[in-house]
């Protein structure tokens, strides 16, 4: 007979300290498993923000390096054989109209509005489509943000004449700014736009900025969302001595005295997980943006983590020489 009395087991006590020592295994490896999610979070916002921000500025920065370029087709022994009405002309024809008195139907290459959001020269009241945003009319900051209109010419080598169809084209880039809502959250969006000058070889007063048909691949519109999340976006011209330029169209002289144009374009993290999420009441944080004062956040605002890009762009084809014809 078998003496269950004397057969080994685990007592009260013992099942006891494992569990414990079981519990706290575990909390240390959720406190690790938390510290390291959170660290990738902020790892991956910010790669997000500095990857969307290297982007936009790629796209600004070789719209702005256009700015007032002019194509010449120049002599060339093949097209001088054809007849007359087949020719395509050695210059640019398209006529130049100063924006002074109306700003959708200005041509200068460089117009800044500063503080100013929308497009002043949308060609129609309705604003840009954002599926799964809300667009607001209300600012959300005091200071926001610059617009850019930038104008340069292209050539359509494969235009048909015959069709009436212009080997010259002009278009005008704008990045502007808009307020945005999702999820409770408001935020500021950069929007493009694209229009193009519709103007045929005998007409000498030309058409309007329109947005229908661009050529020659149809790719124009009255605005784009390029990135959401904008704090602040500022634009400030400058001439050869570094001194600032007013880019008023209102005074095309002084507007093609420009060399350069400083940027700064500063975007904020999606969410405020893993950013400065425990602030002290009262905690004020700082953007800087040239042109102007800094601007200061409070309360939940400052808790986005912010990230600002700095950059100077040459104008390759401005500095004392306008588009005259």
């Amino acid at each position: 007979m078998i003496r269950t009395h004397q057969n080994a087991g685990v007592s009260l006590i013992e099942m006891l300290i494992g569990i414990v020592i079981s519990a706290i295994i575990i909390g240390a490896m959720y406190t690790t498993y938390s510290v390291i999610n959170q660290t990738y979070s902020r790892v991956s916002d910010v790669a997000g923000i500095s990857k969307s921000g290297r982007d936009i500025v790629s796209m600004i920065m070789r719209d702005v390096r256009m700015a007032g370029f002019k194509y010449y087709y120049g002599y060339n022994a093949e097209n001088e054989a054809r007849p007359e009405a087949r020719r395509i002309p050695r210059i640019d024809y398209l006529r130049f109209v100063p924006g002074a008195s109306d700003e959708k139907k200005g041509h200068e290459p460089v117009v800044i509005y500063r503080n100013r959001l929308g497009d002043a020269t949308r060609l129609s009241d309705q604003d840009p489509v954002v599926p799964g945003y809300t667009l607001i009319d209300e600012p959300i900051n005091d200071v926001c943000c610059d617009q850019i209109h930038i104008v340069y010419g292209d050539f359509d080598a494969n235009a048909d004449i015959d069709a009436g169809e212009q080997f010259y084209t002009r278009y005008k880039i704008s990045y502007f700014a808009h307020a945005m809502q999702k999820d409770n959250d408001k935020f500021y969006g950069v929007f493009r736009s694209k229009k193009y000058w519709k103007q045929a070889i005998d007409d000498p007063e030309g058409g309007d900025w329109v947005v229908n048909n661009c050529p020659p691949d149809n790719d124009c519109y009255s605005g784009q969302l390029v990135r959401e999340y904008l704090s602040d976006m500022s634009f400030v011209a400058m001439d050869k001595f570094g001194r600032a330029v007013d880019a008023d169209p209102k005074d095309p002289e002084n507007i093609y005295n420009i060399r350069s144009v400083d940027i700064t374009l500063t975007f904020r993290s999606a969410s405020k997980s893993g950013f400065f999420k425990n602030l002290r009441q009262g905690t004020k944080r700082q953007i800087l943006s040239l042109g102007r004062e800094a601007t200061e956040f409070t309360g939940e605002d400052a808790a986005f983590k912010r990230d600002p890009i700095f950059l100077t762009v040459h104008t390759r084809n401005l500095g004392g020489i306008g588009m005259t014809n």
